[in-house]
């Protein structure tokens, strides 16, 4: 029987519990669910794809391996990629619990990950036995760490990794001989000019992206969380292993889903009005967080907001449940964020509204 932490929102049940006491009710900025609908785009596409009778192609249908590689070209600056390094996944977070299974790595092996981290990263290393080190600084990454996990911009922070340290990271992760996963499924949403720089960028890269892997998740950009769409490009020796892996396990992406993301991979007008939508939301809840006495760090681009008032986190989510508001522990994503929280911005405009009325400058 795996031996595996417990899943963390589980901790946030009293909290939501007390923030339902509010006569108001829940404003929930906790998981970071988008809320808003799916591009009609993705529907027709669906609807189009919808009689499937016969089994779908693990590594995406012809349209789709197409549409993956000119978006990664096209959106993320990798230069020409075939349809052999790219490929489509049950959602991002499958393949991120997944990948050190994928990649055959057991108790013997090191998996690096942020020092602050999406939990998932751990629970795919916990789930082979492998060894954890929380480490941001390529120079003091392991000699002989399996595989290494960078998160841009990050899951909670919302911190970019610039190209002087992609290079760094990838110099580093070669010389120690350890497979380097960036996880980028925000990175469209970079924020006041931010631009988010991919592990596969030709300017990191110099067209040699042997030993590389980059993760991409449509559930941010496009609503498509209840869709389960994600994406992986890299290496194509590593990516060829991972899709073989995947077609004995059946981990494959349901054929009118490939549809769909076909469809949306190639629509970029919803891209740009549900930016837009985010940023105005970021504004009313970032200028709510300020009111009240909080500082934002880091959060230029993503999904959330990385707030303190320095004090442990859990007095923060109680602070915030008395006003009916569920927020994230920052210590969910490991003790460096023990005095933060995570403020997602996936609700609708009238409850980011809400919360600003809720969260008054004489709180």
């Amino acid at each position: 029987m795996l031996s595996l932490p417990d899943f963390p929102w589980d901790g946030l049940v009293p909290y939501r519990e007390r923030a339902a006491r509010h006569p108001d009710g829940v404003v929930d900025l906790s998981v970071g669910s988008p809320v808003d609908p799916t591009p009609q785009v993705a529907v027709d596409a669906l609807v189009a794809g919808s009689n499937s009778p016969s089994y779908p192609l693990t590594a995406g249908q012809p349209k789709l391996q197409g549409a993956m590689r000119r978006w990664w070209e096209r959106r993320r600056n990798t230069g020409p990629l075939e349809s052999s390094q790219v490929l489509p996944t049950v959602g991002s977070k499958e393949i991120v619990g997944l990948l050190p299974t994928l990649l055959g790595l057991g108790p013997q092996d090191t998996v690096v990950i942020p020092s602050i981290a999406y939990p998932t990263y751990a629970v795919g290393a916990a789930v082979v036995g492998a060894t954890v080190v929380a480490e941001d600084d390529p120079q003091k990454w392991p000699e002989g760490a399996a595989l290494v996990w960078i998160n841009s911009p990050s899951n909670p922070t919302g911190a970019v990794l610039n190209g002087p340290y992609l290079r760094e990271a990838v110099k580093r992760a070669r010389h120690i001989g350890a497979v380097l996963a960036s996880d980028e499924c925000y990175a469209e949403l970079g924020w006041d000019g931010e631009r988010v720089p991919s592990l596969l960028d030709q300017d990191v890269t110099r067209g040699q992206i042997s030993g590389l892997i980059a993760l991409y998740s449509l559930s941010k950009q496009s609503n498509l969380a209840g869709y389960r769409a994600g994406l992986v490009a890299g290496d194509q020796a590593l990516i060829q292993s991972i899709l073989l892996a995947r077609k004995h396990l059946g981990l494959i992406m349901p054929a009118p889903i490939q549809a769909a993301v076909a469809a949306v991979l190639g629509d970029e007008e919803h891209v740009t009005h549900q930016r837009s939508v985010y940023s105005a939301r970021r504004a009313v809840v970032f200028e709510a967080l300020v009111s009240a006495g909080f500082q934002i760090d880091d959060s230029e681009a993503g999904l959330y907001a990385w707030a303190t008032r320095g004090e442990d986190c859990w007095a923060t989510v109680g602070w915030f449940a008395d006003r009916g508001v569920l927020v994230t522990p920052g210590v969910f994503y490991g003790a460096a964020g023990a005095r933060h929280v995570r403020v997602a911005l996936t609700a609708s405009d009238e409850a980011c509204a809400d919360l600003a009325k809720r969260l008054t400058p004489a709180d």
